[in-house]
């Protein structure tokens, strides 16, 4: 039984990873608007921003407790600290949460802003990626359309 299972799980990675490469490598168009630099800056400003956050959730738990798991208050050792801090801010981060921590007092605030930040980075990323692929014109060009209107 545990072989058909890792078979399985290493078929689902294969297809993950084929997945991706096929994203990255196969380009139907000459003229493809995907950009690595950008794609790349996505991917470290969400994993900085998760750091961050994670960092200030796992200091503030040093002045009590901020993330309480299964609505329930417990004192947890420094590790445990930071893996729910890590865990929290990336579920908050990437999704809307899953409600398994949940914070209170100030984690509050500090979740609802990443979780804006979570919601706007897709958009922002597309808009970059938008204005890129867009040719730029210099200011002259500009002025010889509107003279011609």
């Amino acid at each position: 039984m545990h072989l058909i299972m890792w078979v399985v799980i290493g078929l689902v990675v294969l297809s993950i990873g084929g997945s991706l490469f096929s994203f990255f490598h196969y380009q139907p168009y000459r003229n493809s608007y995907f950009s690595f630099e950008l794609f790349y800056t996505l991917l470290f400003v969400y994993i900085s921003v998760m750091l961050g956050f994670a960092s200030i959730y796992f200091i503030l738990s040093f002045n009590g407790i901020i993330l309480i798991e299964g609505n329930a208050f417990k004192s947890v050792n420094v590790l445990e600290s930071l893996a729910h801090s890590l865990y929290f801010s990336g579920v908050t981060l990437l999704t809307v949460g899953y409600g398994d921590i949940t914070p209170i007092g100030i984690g509050r605030l500090l979740a609802l802003i990443e979780a804006l930040i979570g919601y706007i980075l897709p958009a922002a990323f597309f808009l970059k990626l938008w204005q890129s692929s867009i040719p730029h014109q210099s200011p002259e060009n500009e002025q010889e359309k509107f003279n011609h209107l």
